[in-house]
């Protein structure tokens, strides 16, 4: 796998009174949940992290679940994402400047359920959401 074509995140479940709740970010009309290419040397869970931390300023995560993971097929010019699962008790969202452009990558940040992600994703962000669903149990 080429390390510029893999594509590393977080699925962030944070506990609510309401249950579970997930973090989407909406580039465009696209949701998804914090991602971006892995850098030259990284491993696959540290770009994960560092991109959760650049995208929302998030960087307090626990990995109860392990270091499992679900990979995308190929998606945007043979591009692969591969997602983490993670818990955290952080609810603020700062969203960081892209440093290609100096604007935010995404335009608007949600703590959603489940079914509220599901809803709002792709066909290719469904996968993610089913899969993180069945491991987290929610």
């Amino acid at each position: 796998m080429s390390e510029t074509r893999l594509s590393c995140g977080v699925v962030l479940a944070r506990q609510t009174e309401g249950g579970w709740a997930t973090l989407l970010l909406r580039a465009w009309h696209h949701w998804d949940f914090p991602k971006g290419i892995r850098e030259s040397g990284e491993d696959p869970l540290q770009a994960a992290i560092r991109e959760v931390g650049e995208e929302t300023g998030i960087t307090a995560m626990s990995f109860d679940w392990g270091e499992r993971f679900f990979e995308t097929g190929p998606y945007s010019r043979g591009k692969i994402a591969r997602y983490f699962i993670a818990r955290t008790t952080q609810d603020e969202v700062v969203m960081g400047l892209s440093p290609e452009t100096g604007e935010p990558e995404h335009q608007e940040w949600r703590w959603v359920s489940f079914d509220e992600a599901y809803d709002l994703g792709s066909p290719r962000v469904r996968q993610i959401v089913q899969w993180a669903r069945q491991v987290i149990g929610a």
